[in-house]
């Protein structure tokens, strides 16, 4: 059984306070398969163009990423995206946005793929994340998605289909604010499980994530770092970590996700540490492990009710 992973493999120019990057690759798919292959093999579905590097292909493929459900357009563009981030690093305004293959991707699941258990969701149009989980001949054992205001704007309707389709949802809290109407993320989860998902996780950026399910809530912090370059990707660090360990254990239990809630924030806390994918690159189970007891010793404590 296995992890099919959807989303975008495109190319990034980002400008930061603390500096500035050519073009770099990046897209939420591949952000989450280089987090996630830490864990388990994974099989990606996405679109590129003939100006993608054969390199970056055979880099994911030496990680345990199986690529043939990647579509590869050889005369036209891979997607592109371009943006500046503000001091605070939770703000950015884009520059740019060429669409280019994505336009007009119609995702297609290779019967290889049909071994599906886990299904990871990136950001992009419902209809496509929708195509994809109907393309499957038997229902994932899990299926997680990620989504962003953007598609609350312009296809809300679209949106809700496939919602009603999925297990777990990610947004940020403002994104979960925008899509249930409540300001109090307590309330904003719970007018989101009535929509389909049974799990709803909040993202607070360097405020950490909430794992809401029924009555029940689990906070994880993020890592204070000193340090934050880039944090683009994070969130899609983020969704590869909380999924690579769900397929690892198999195990989709409140208890469990709580364990796959705390790796995805330490796998995101590298992403920042360099622009792009690079620190992704560089860290194994030793790193992993290290930053790991990291966060067991932030929120580890002792206390005597007097």
């Amino acid at each position: 059984m296995s992890l099919v992973v959807v989303g975008s493999m495109a190319f990034d120019a980002i400008e930061t306070p603390f500096g500035k990057s050519d073009k770099i690759i990046g897209g939420a798919g591949t952000y989450i398969a280089w987090c996630a292959s830490n864990f388990t093999p994974v099989k990606q579905i996405s679109v590129v163009g003939g100006d993608f590097p054969q390199s970056e292909l055979d880099a994911l493929t030496a990680r345990g990423v199986t690529l043939e459900g990647v579509q590869v357009k050889k005369d036209e563009k891979t997607f592109f995206w371009s943006g500046r981030y503000h001091m605070d690093m939770n703000t950015r305004d884009t520059l740019d946005t060429q669409l280019n293959v994505l336009a007009n991707f119609e995702p297609v699941v290779p019967e290889s793929y049909q071994d599906c258990e886990f299904l990871m969701l990136g950001n992009l149009l419902p209809s496509v994340q929708r195509s994809v989980i109907e393309q499957l001949k038997t229902r994932p054992k899990l299926i997680v998605m990620d989504t962003m205001n953007f598609w609350m704007e312009v296809a809300m309707d679209e949106l809700k289909k496939t919602l009603a389709m999925v297990d777990v949802l990610m947004v940020n809290d403002s994104e979960a604010r925008q899509l249930s109407g409540e300001f109090s993320l307590v309330k904003a989860a719970a007018v989101i499980e009535k929509m389909g998902p049974h799990f709803v996780i909040i993202k607070k950026g360097e405020h950490g994530a909430l794992l809401f399910h029924e009555n029940k809530v689990f906070f994880a912090p993020a890592l204070p770092l000193e340090d934050v370059f880039d944090p683009t990707g994070a969130g899609d660090t983020f969704a590869g970590g909380f999924i690579g360990h769900l397929a690892k254990t198999r195990d989709i239990s409140f208890e469990n996700m709580k364990t796959a809630i705390i790796l995805g924030s330490a796998m995101a806390s590298f992403c920042v540490e360099k622009f792009g994918t690079q620190r992704l690159r560089e860290i194994g189970k030793s790193d992993i492990d290290a930053r790991l007891e990291q966060f067991v010793q932030l929120v580890n404590f002792d206390i005597d009710l007097v």
